[in-house]
């Protein structure tokens, strides 16, 4: 008897454990959400992610705005913002004499100048802004074609980092060749991305996905024990699928791509995409993709890897990759053949 009150007992108790494991899943188990963007970096922008409720949701998805928006208006080349000294203002005044910047903007500088140029051999270069602007005139034109070979040239001719003078005491930046310009579409993204990205956690946010125009980076995991966020890698040469790998994201990484099929234009049947080989002026030909995945607080580091494996050798780019502890390749060919960093963990898209 006292057996069977035992057992009788202990099942019990066992079913209000686990009715109560069960209703705290329920009041604790959180809501997918997704937010869409129009108005940064020129492209679209999707974030979803786990809340407790609508309110939570919107209150992170309105300081994250905040955080891209202020990156976006701070780099923009092309437009002046009242408030703020950014780029467009830099590189109307920096020739004339030395511009004074935030501390954002400096730091940002600094590390393109000092970290990224070195590291990608100089295939990511902030100062080939008046090669990139020729490019970017004849892309947006209502004729598409590609730029004389004597502007490409003579633009070639201005594009030396040395000439972008940056001083840490009076955090002021100087060019003194006049003819340079600055142009960070390369890596300012990416960059913009994880800085608001950190802010984010730091703020509470633990489990989204940011897609902020194709550069992809994972705060924590999915909710409700669903595991890490998988995304994919795109099939760069226009046939179905639409992807060809996907990754597994862990917490904090990123994975970054760049190709040919993104931004560009045809001339005589000729595909002219947006990135350019700063070693000859033309648009870069080596493949038809990049995709990099970064650790953890790197994704501004690999979206300039992006571009520097895009515009270079393989061989090469093995080589900037190897220096770049713990980032990930694969490159995407024309012929639609690939190869890939000895780390990375790319599945075939199911």
């Amino acid at each position: 008897m006292k057996t069977r009150l035992y057992r009788t007992g202990a099942a019990v108790l066992a079913a209000l454990l686990l009715g109560g494991v069960v209703v705290y899943s329920m009041l604790n188990r959180r809501t997918l959400y997704t937010t869409t963007w129009f108005d940064l970096f020129d492209t679209v922008s999707v974030v979803k992610g786990y809340a407790r409720s609508q309110a939570e949701w919107d209150a992170q998805m309105d300081a994250l705005h905040d955080d891209l928006l202020h990156y976006h208006q701070l780099f923009d080349i092309y437009n002046h913002y009242d408030g703020m000294v950014n780029l467009y203002d830099v590189n109307a005044q920096a020739a004339d004499d030395p511009v004074a910047v935030d501390e954002d903007l400096y730091r940002f500088l600094d590390w393109c100048v000092n970290t990224i140029y070195p590291l990608t051999d100089g295939a990511t270069n902030i100062a080939a802004g008046s090669v990139l602007k020729l490019w970017h005139d004849a892309r947006e034109s209502d004729s598409p074609a590609p730029p004389e070979d004597e502007a490409i040239q003579q633009a070639l001719a201005h594009i030396s980092i040395e000439n972008l003078q940056l001083d840490e005491q009076a955090q002021t930046v100087f060019f003194t060749d006049p003819a340079m310009s600055l142009d960070v579409g390369a890596v300012g993204k990416g960059y913009a991305v994880e800085q608001a990205a950190e802010a984010a956690e730091a703020r509470g946010l633990d489990s989204a996905l940011l897609n902020i125009g194709g550069n992809l980076r994972a705060i924590g995991e999915k909710a409700n024990g669903e595991g890490r966020w998988t995304v994919g890698v795109e099939n760069p040469w226009n046939n179905d699928p639409a992807y060809i790998q996907t990754v597994s994201l862990e917490p904090g990484y990123s994975l970054v791509i760049s190709g040919d099929y993104q931004r560009y234009f045809e001339y005589e049947g000729v595909r002219y995409a947006h990135l350019i080989d700063l070693t000859t002026g033309y648009p870069a030909r080596y493949c038809s993709s990049t995709a990099i995945l970064a650790p953890s607080q790197g994704g501004g580091y690999a979206d300039a890897l992006s571009t520097a494996l895009f515009c270079l050798p393989e061989a090469q780019g093995r080589a900037v990759l190897d220096a770049a502890d713990g980032y990930e390749a694969l490159w995407m060919y024309a012929d639609e053949t690939t190869a890939q960093s000895d780390g990375w963990p790319g599945q075939p898209a199911q």
